[in-house]
């Protein structure tokens, strides 16, 4: 009882005595002031009575209080109901903590797997980037080298996994365009659409084809954007023939779809993850610029396909096309035809008793062509024969690999003016740089016919030195 601090108030002397029993606060009072002896000073002391009586009483208020508890359901239930409800409360907590803990733990992993792999390149694109393992033995046959993963591609590029996830990432909307797009004239009319990459996208794509494509084999029909091949290897094989027959696929780029070029690195043995950011880094939608609270959008407008003025495009569509070269020079020379291809040009020659296969050549080209997933386009085909100028890839082959005599007379028409009296008021072809024009003209012509292309070279450096200031 000596242990229970001094009341200092009234109200804490009553709160004593209900803790303990008047008479026991009476006699702490009166050893407190001296008026008795101090509990154990005394043998047999009387005070010891009260005490006891005290503790008895505390112990029996105890024994009532837990008795009526007892006795009392509602406030047993309140209880065991308070008490579980803060059990509950602590799971909850202990829950709540442990699943923050799982969340921060799952970010640092995130940010750790993203920094070293890439797990998502787009809707429907991205299903494969899982999958990272490589046909070794079939890209060994191509002599192709082993990249499987997203940090193998990234590492062989000297980029980062996070620069190469921005160059391949498929967005139907954005604020960034990897490409330039702008038109350049026909010489058929119209114009053509060229989607040049930008700088960073560019160099991937002549990763790819420096280290993959141009190491695949192509058909020898094919002499579109290959080293040592031109317009002119081209047309040679068709020279003196009696009839040329020439196609032209139609839409032939932008008919080339990323499934079809990412089975194509499928093909040569690369992982699927692999064959997905290849073909996403030489593909890219139709766009449209939208202007909208001062910001410039790019929507895409179609699937992805091959853009023409990637540098990677002319290689893919050599490669793909093998299958089709292959099917159509088996079917020309079973019938005594040449053929070649140059880009999405096709041409067919032959003489003689051949010629009476014509229709067949007419019919099952349309039919292969169809086959293999490409379209002829019809207003483009034609019959040449022999009594009439014929020509492959715009060079004229009656006799001779050469360039058409008209538009000869015209361009040496148009040097000797030039010449003479100045660029104002001159033309030539469709490009409004009349000396990049005339260049180009003397080097396809030098191509074709190199003495008389050197001369026509010769004069446009006259004219480019007598108005260089102009």
């Amino acid at each position: 009882m000596s242990d229970l601090p001094q009341p200092r108030t009234r109200q804490e002397l009553y709160d004593r005595i209900r803790q303990t029993s008047r008479e026991e606060v009476i006699l702490e009072e009166m050893i407190r002031l001296g008026f008795w002896p101090a509990e154990g000073t005394v043998p047999e002391d009387p005070a010891d009575e009260i005490r006891l009586r005290g503790e008895i009483w505390r112990e029996l208020s105890d024994l009532y209080k837990q008795n009526r508890t007892l006795h009392n359901e509602a406030e047993l239930k309140k209880q065991v109901y308070q008490q579980r409800l803060a059990e509950s409360r602590r799971k909850r907590q202990e829950t709540k903590e442990r699943r923050e803990r799982e969340r921060l733990l799952r970010g640092e992993a995130w940010r750790q797997k993203k920094q070293q792999d890439i797990v998502y390149l787009g809707d429907r694109v991205s299903g494969g980037l899982n999958y990272t393992e490589c046909d070794r033995q079939r890209l060994q046959s191509y002599n192709l080298p082993e990249y499987g993963t997203a940090e193998q591609i990234a590492a062989a590029m000297g980029i980062t996994i996070g620069q190469l996830r921005f160059l391949a990432f498929d967005r139907k909307t954005s604020t960034v365009s990897h490409y330039v797009r702008f038109k350049i004239p026909k010489k058929t009319g119209g114009d053509r659409i060229i989607s040049a990459p930008m700088p960073r996208l560019k160099q991937a794509q002549y990763w790819i084809l420096s280290n993959i494509l141009e190491k695949v084999e192509l058909h020898d029909a094919a002499h579109g954007f290959r080293p040592g091949r031109s317009i002119v290897s081209n047309a040679q094989p068709h020279v003196g023939a009696e009839v040329v027959i020439n196609f032209d696929l139609k839409d032939f780029f932008p008919s080339i779809s990323y499934q079809r070029i990412k089975g194509v690195f499928r093909s040569f043995g690369y992982s699927e993850a692999a064959a997905t950011i290849f073909g996403l880094l030489c593909t890219k939608p139709d766009i449209e610029e939208v202007e909208l609270d001062g910001k410039t959008y790019y929507v895409a407008l179609s699937e992805r396909h091959l853009p023409q003025g990637a540098p990677t495009s002319p290689a893919i569509t050599n490669i793909l096309c093998r299958r089709l070269d292959r099917r159509l020079s088996g079917m020309a020379e079973n019938i005594g035809f040449v053929y070649t291809r140059y880009a999405d040009d096709l041409t067919f020659s032959a003489s003689g008793d051949n010629l009476r296969h014509i229709c067949n050549i007419l019919r099952r080209t349309e039919s292969i062509v169809a086959h293999e997933g490409l379209a002829i386009n019809e207003e483009k085909t034609r019959i040449l024969r022999k009594s009439g100028q014929q020509e492959v890839t715009g060079v004229v082959v009656n006799e001779k690999p050469n360039v058409d005599r008209k538009i000869l007379k015209r361009f040496r028409a148009t040097l000797y003016q030039i010449e003479k009296d100045g660029l104002e008021g001159k033309h030539w072809g469709n490009s409004p740089d009349l000396i990049a024009s005339i260049q180009g003209f003397a080097n396809f012509v030098a191509m074709i016919d190199p003495q008389q292309g050197a001369a026509f070279q010769q004069q446009v450096r006259r004219i480019r030195e007598k108005y260089r200031s102009t």
